[in-house]
């Protein structure tokens, strides 16, 4: 039965139809197949969604919503181009900058691509070129769902018994500011060989005390809200909600940019995109519990069994599995439907639940920009008309960076798994 269901999902998830609906019907056919009410439809789509921790998810959806609308970006910007823009490609490294700062409110890969490209892709793109300015972009909203609060692994830890959303937050830190760091190395060593121009000011200490103080309401919000979940002074949910708080005050009465005007328009969009992700796991609910009844987990540990018991290899073969997962799944749909049955099975081999948590996200995390399914590479395409080859081009050695260092958190744990530990 298992078979089945995913071979009807893939043939109708490659003819273009919705992913969310190709998911539904895959889980209509699976309940027809296993000869089971069709009610279990929607009880399982009803519970999956009905759940504490996804709470956070249309929050942080919120809270970037209003740091776009409310100048919050732009101070974060403004602060990042003083710090380290008087450099060769400094603008760019302003782009890692500010999507590292971007990433530590939203969580989210799409929204934070949205507001760079919608402030940054411009003068980028004028400096250098568009191709180039819209991989940088691309690649920097990527740390979104790595750097926490991530929505990836709010969904993860949900799905996953034996993973907490604070520990798997702690465990995304060092892997993101690694994938940051050697993003701006790199678009160094970018800019000498192409000769690129320097931009920005000089940095002096006057400019350098302005800018901090005009960004420290912004540069406050992740302290409070990720210092506060890994405190245990409130819950991610607890968290989304006060960042939305703090980033509706800042906007209101601090920069004075968002209007009352603009909030029907941030709660819309955020409504949609959580709408989406929201129905991508209810439907992707009754595919899983297809698969657990049809007791695919265990079938699949027997059949791993049979050729390894190395921790190692085993890890080795699902990392690669899923890097070709990622580039024909979305994200979420991948959790859902992948997480209950693979965690157990990780587990089997006596590996870590937290380790392959975190080798997980940050390998779908890389399959946003990785073709022919890649979203942020047709969202990114779309708003700056920069074609899908060109940006692939460009994007190739920031994609060579993320895979590395999932890569050494494979080989090398405690990259991971150090601050989680020191903070437990």
């Amino acid at each position: 039965m298992s078979g089945i269901i995913i071979g009807l999902f893939l043939v109708i998830a490659i003819f273009g139809v919705p992913l969310a609906f190709a998911l539904g019907i895959a889980g209509f056919a699976g309940l027809v197949i296993a000869d089971l009410p069709l009610r279990i439809l929607a009880q399982r789509a009803m519970f999956s969604v009905n759940s504490f921790p996804l709470m956070a998810i249309p929050f942080f959806m919120l809270a970037g919503e209003l740091m776009v609308s409310g100048g919050i970006i732009g101070r974060l910007i403004d602060f990042a181009n003083i710090l380290i823009g008087r450099v060769r490609g400094g603008l760019a490294q302003v782009t890692v900058g500010a999507g590292m700062g971007m990433a530590s409110v939203s969580g989210a890969a799409i929204a934070d691509a949205t507001a760079l490209t919608s402030v940054l892709y411009r003068p980028v793109a004028k400096q250098y070129n568009g191709p180039f300015a819209a991989a940088v972009i691309a690649a920097s909203a990527n740390l979104g769902p790595i750097l926490p609060p991530s929505t990836a692994m709010i969904i993860y830890a949900t799905l996953a018994p034996g993973v907490s959303v604070r520990s798997l937050f702690m465990a995304g830190v060092i892997p993101g500011l690694m994938i940051g760091v050697l993003m701006m190395l790199t678009i160094a060593i970018i800019a000498h060989r192409r000769g690129l121009p320097l931009t920005g000011d000089r940095l002096t200490l006057v400019r350098l005390v302005r800018g901090f103080w005009t960004a420290l309401p912004v540069l406050l919000l992740p302290v409070i809200v990720i210092g506060g979940i890994v405190g245990g002074m409130f819950t991610a949910t607890e968290g989304g909600a006060i960042a939305v708080v703090y980033s509706l005050v800042v906007g209101l009465f601090v920069t004075r940019t968002l209007k009352l005007a603009d909030l029907p328009g941030c709660l819309l969009r955020s409504a949609i995109t959580t709408a989406i992700i929201g129905v991508i796991i209810a439907f992707a609910a009754t595919i899983t519990y297809l698969f657990t009844i049809d007791l695919l987990p265990q079938r699949l540990a027997d059949f791993a069994l049979a050729f390894t018991d190395s921790r190692v290899i085993f890890l080795v073969f699902m990392m690669g599995a899923l890097m070709i997962v990622g580039m024909f799944l979305e994200p979420n749909a991948a959790y859902v439907m992948l997480v209950p049955v693979l965690a157990p099975l990780a587990s089997e081999f006596g590996v870590d639940p937290l380790h392959f948590a975190i080798l997980f996200v940050l390998n779908m995390v890389v399959g946003l920009l990785t073709p022919p399914v890649g979203t942020l590479l047709f969202v990114v395409s779309a708003m700056t008309e920069v074609r899908i080859g060109e940006l692939v081009r460009e994007l190739l050695p920031f994609i060579g960076i993320q895979y590395g260092v999932m890569l050494a958190c494979l080989f090398l744990p405690p990259l991971a798994l150090w601050l989680p530990g020191m903070l437990s």
